[in-house]
Formats: C-alpha cells, structure tokens, sequence
C-alpha cells in the first residue's frame, strides 16, 4: 500500500486521504504550490509523509523555475510557503532543509533535485522497514495491540512506524487483535487505520476513542505502540491528540507503551516537549461531522491536532537504528547527536 507516487511524467501523484476509506481517488500535481493546500487539506497526512510530499514539491518547483535567473531565490521562497504548510511535524523541515542543500549543491539542475526527492522517499520507506524489524522483538506471542490514530503506510514512505512494526509482528505470528482508536475529530483510526490493516489481513477492531480505559481494565490490552511526529531532545513527544490520555492510561494499568519514529522526526534542537509547536486546527472539525453541524452555533471550539506526551510514560522508543530505553536523553543523544 502507498500514498505518494512519483510519475515519469515527473508529475506527483497523492492518494486523497480525505476520501478514504470510501473513496480511493489519486490526484496529480504538476506544480509545487497545489502541494502545500493538499498539505494543509491533510490529502497526505504523516509526519514523515508529509517530509516526502515537501521533497517532491521542490523537486515540481525545480522544473517550473529551471530557465529563471533568480532560481536559487525562488526556490528558497518555495521552501518557506512549503515550511508554513504545518508547524509540529519536524520531518517537514528535515526533507526541506536536504532539497535546500541539493538546490545549493546542483544549482538548477530538475534531475538532480527529483533524484534527491526520491532518495528522501526510499530512505523513509527503508527506515520503516528497518524499524518495523526492531519493534517486533517487543511485541509478545499472541499480542493485542492497541494504537492511535494512523502511523501506517499511508502516513510514511511505505510500510508505516508504528503500522510497521505491527505488520512486522504480524508477520511473525504474533500479532491476535489490533484495536484501532477511531480518533477524534478527523477519524484517522477509523478511516485510515482500520482501513490499512483490515486490507493487509490484519486482525483489528475498532473501538471509539473513549473506550481504550474500560478496554485495558478488562485485560485485553498487552502494549500500545503509536507514531509521532517531533520527539524533544529528553522523549518528550508530540503526537495526535489523544496519545497523552492512552498514556496516562497504560501507566495506570501497567501496559506497555512505546512509539514508533524514524531519525528525522527526533529534533535534538529541542530541550523538551514545550518547545514543540501544537497546531490548531478549524474549529468545524469539531463543531461538525461529516458536514452536518453537532455543536451549538457560536460556543468556543479548541481544537489542538496533537498532543505532547512526557517521556516519563515511555517504556521504549522504536527506531531504526533499534528500541531505546531511559535515559531517553542520553540514548537519544548517543544515537543521533
């Protein structure tokens, strides 16, 4: 399964994420400035999706702004519109900062800039995969998994974080459910997750955002793995929101708790989580479903879209460089400083 395709047309092609799970429909871009609103619409989502889409978009820039003789300049600006796309995910600015190396490094040569667009993207996908293979050794025989939001292959390169390490666990047999949160307001969990797994023969069932508590007071959870999309330099780290709740709620019954990330969502520039940026969102996410209005018109809609869990309600952190343990400042550091 994928959701970002290159075209040898070098043309971008983004499954439209609003759409699933009932609509399977691909939309093709052929400049940058059309990926920035796909960004922002959430038509691809994932931190470290979003990181390949940004690449791709210079990559389109590079060859709308090939023949111009401000075309170092232009691309900058096509950086920063592309940087103010969304704030938390740090995996935007990682892909930006490497297509402003190559801009810097090849001048305006298209090729070279789509050749390091399309390394960013089989390098996460590699990342996945690797980290998907670490994270399996964590997961027991006969597992049921509890997880939040989407951090699959739709939301990755391919293979997904912490869908990668399921798929990997499931592969190995160990995997019997995958509970599947729907998440709250934008339904990542029902619509993407659920979605990903049930297509890939993956046991899941998916459960209401409140029901994660009662479910682990009857015994049917054994760990929770979820994505991420920026981790401070000390495992504080920003994810949907709702993952500080599941936290506190495995600390309480004493589950397991890891997330899933690749080395370019860890921001070492950070000392810890209230230094990440949280976006907020429209507050119609909230006040309306699928349309149709369910908040009383003019009441106060905060709608942060993700959360900062403390690293203290960390078991683990998967990786592709393997699992770390506390102290998560200094493995963190002596694996990626």
């Amino acid at each position: 399964m994928d959701a970002i395709r290159w075209n040898p047309d070098h043309t971008l092609s983004l499954l439209d994420q609003t759409g699933l799970p009932v609509r399977e429909e691909w939309i093709t871009y052929a400049e940058y400035a059309p990926v920035i609103g796909a960004i922002r619409a959430m038509v691809v989502r994932g931190a470290p999706a979003i990181g390949v889409a940004a690449g791709y978009a210079m990559a389109l820039a590079a060859r709308q702004f090939a023949g111009a003789e401000d075309f170092a300049a232009r691309m900058d600006r096509a950086a920063d519109e592309l940087a103010a796309s969304r704030p938390t995910a740090v995996n935007l600015f990682w892909a930006l900062d490497r297509m402003r190396a190559a801009v810097r490094r090849f001048g305006p040569d298209p090729d070279a800039l789509e050749r390091e667009a399309v390394a960013i993207h089989r390098e996460d996908a590699a990342m996945c995969r690797a980290m998907g293979e670490h994270g399996a050794a964590v997961v027991p025989e006969g597992a049921r998994i509890l997880t939040h939001c989407n951090a699959g292959a739709l939301a990755t390169g391919g293979y997904g974080t912490a869908l990668g390490v399921i798929r990997a666990a499931h592969e190995q047999g160990k995997v019997s459910m995958v509970y599947a949160d729907e998440t709250r307001p934008l339904l990542q969990g029902a619509r993407l997750t659920a979605y990903e797994l049930a297509a890939d023969g993956v046991p899941v069932t998916l459960i209401c955002d409140d029901m994660a508590g009662a479910l682990m007071a009857r015994g049917q959870v054994d760990l929770v793995i979820v994505g991420c999309d920026r981790m401070a330099a000390n495992g504080d780290f920003a994810n949907k929101i709702g993952t500080y709740s599941l936290s506190v709620l495995a600390r309480h019954h004493g589950i397991p708790f890891y997330t899933a990330l690749p080395s370019s969502t860890v921001d070492l520039s950070l000392p810890d989580g209230t230094a990440i940026p949280v976006e907020e969102r429209a507050p119609e996410e909230v006040s309306a479903f699928a349309g149709v209005q369910t908040g009383p018109a003019g009441v106060p809609v905060w709608n942060p879209a993700f959360d900062v869990t403390p690293h203290q309600l960390l078991t683990g952190i998967i990786t592709e460089k393997g699992v770390l343990y506390p102290p998560f400042g200094r493995s963190l550091a002596q694996r990626f400083g």
